[in-house]
């Protein structure tokens, strides 16, 4: 299984939406709070080049936002 992380914050729907994705799909994943934490959010926007949420990392693919096919293929899982 590749490594999942992703960038989000409590209010954002789409995170939300892509947490239950991984769930129901038994994904693990890392979660950073980019409101809370200032370090990582700075991470956010080196690597994605925006502040928008999620922004989702699958193994060395970037996602932003919950575009639900794209996960799925890289995830190997059928949507």
């Amino acid at each position: 299984m590749k490594n999942v992380t992703i960038y989000s914050t409590p209010s954002c729907h789409f995170c939300h939406m892509a947490k239950d994705f991984f769930k129901e799909n038994n994904v693990a994943y890392t979660e950073y709070d980019v409101a809370a934490d200032k370090e990582k959010r700075s991470e956010l926007i080196d690597k994605s080049g925006q502040m928008g949420v999620p922004v989702i990392i699958i193994g060395d693919d970037l996602v932003v936002g919950f575009n639900k096919p794209k996960i799925a293929e890289l995830l190997g899982i059928a949507s």
